[in-house]
């Protein structure tokens, strides 16, 4: 009994050291005796409870901590707010339209036959921070945008993600999306920039809807910063393979007043947040 009570100890001051979280360890370890996870520990035979308790919560633990690695980089921060400075448009970028003081470059995919989209450009009248809580209002836009038919954040087997469906129009199908985001207010060089970046996760374990199809292409990075006035200097780079039988020419057109749009609609929900927040 005391050897296995100190080998007990060794275990878990060697797995708290290693930044585990073993303090709530709770399972039904029956089901579990001959995980090949036991046999790292070479000084049980036959593992008593509380080792098993403690592989299963290790087992976990590192499942989360492989799925959160997936989620954003500091390069994919650094790389979405470099290009406020310098565009990246070489190896085949094109501009798409110039409308309102925003251009919109565009790259073809070969594989799907759908572009992916740059848009570089100025929203006056609301500054950066204004414009990252409004994006990230996940409520708020359920009352701006009209093309939101649910919309909503859940954890999902212990990962966050949102869920949104999309209303599309009349005899088609609506889309739905799983997807993760990040959001981080940096400061560089004496500059502070926000950046937001998402992309879709279908590994989630969200169930698909009947007649409802779920886009598992989808991403997008949006950087923030001052104009050096009262507006927000722009950059906005977005891929969506929408699927099913939409021919490839009606998604593109949507993107080119699409875009345009969304950006519009984003200005005039930044000038109304204050009313919404008092309201809520």
């Amino acid at each position: 009994m005391t050897q296995d009570r100190s080998a007990q100890h060794e275990l878990r001051h060697s797995l708290e050291n290693a930044g585990y979280d073993i303090t709530n360890c709770s399972v039904k370890c029956e089901e579990l005796r001959n995980h090949q996870q036991f046999h790292k520990h070479s000084f049980f035979t036959t593992p008593p409870v509380w080792c098993v308790c403690v592989c299963v919560c290790v087992l976990v633990q590192e499942q989360q901590s492989a799925v959160m690695s997936q989620r954003f980089t500091d390069e994919d921060f650094q790389r979405a707010w470099l290009e406020l400075d310098e565009p990246q448009l070489a190896g085949g970028w094109e501009l798409f339209t110039e409308t309102m003081g925003v251009k919109i470059h565009r790259l073809h995919d070969q594989g799907t036959g759908l572009y992916e989209y740059k848009v570089f450009g100025v929203l006056s009248g609301c500054t950066p921070e204004l414009c990252a809580d409004v994006y990230m209002d996940l409520s708020y836009r359920k009352h701006w945008d009209g093309y939101v038919k649910e919309l909503y954040e859940k954890d999902f087997d212990g990962q966050p993600a949102i869920y949104w469906e999309v209303k599309y129009p009349a005899l088609m199908s609506n889309r739905d999306y799983v997807y993760i985001r990040d959001r981080r207010d940096l400061e560089v060089d004496g500059r502070k920039i926000w950046v937001i970046l998402a992309r879709s996760s279908p590994e989630m374990p969200c169930p698909e809807k009947s007649g409802v199809l779920r886009v598992k292409d989808y991403k997008q990075s949006l950087a923030l910063e001052s104009d050096g006035s009262s507006g927000t200097k722009v950059f906005m780079n977005y891929f969506d393979n929408p699927g099913g039988m939409i021919p490839n020419w009606v998604v593109n057109w949507a993107a080119k007043s699409g875009v345009p749009g969304f950006l519009t609609d984003m200005q005039k929900a930044c000038s109304k947040y204050e009313t919404f927040c008092q309201k809520k």
